[in-house]
């Protein structure tokens, strides 16, 4: 079995991992009733996307 011959620095092993970080979920303003949803995805307040009623939201 291969066996390092010597030690990695902390340093090498932070580059191996600087893409596990988790990313900001891209979120825009609903045209309709202004309150912040998904992108490209129905708006969970008002249920309009692109300016059409897609979904009548449930009442809670």
């Amino acid at each position: 079995m291969a066996v390092p011959k010597r030690r990695h620095s902390s340093t090498r092993g932070k580059k191996r991992r600087t893409g596990w970080k988790l990313k900001v979920v891209g979120t825009s303003k609903c045209s309709n009733c202004g309150a912040a949803s998904l992108a490209h995805r129905v708006c969970k307040a008002c249920g309009y996307y692109k300016g059409e009623e897609i979904v009548t939201p449930r009442e809670q």
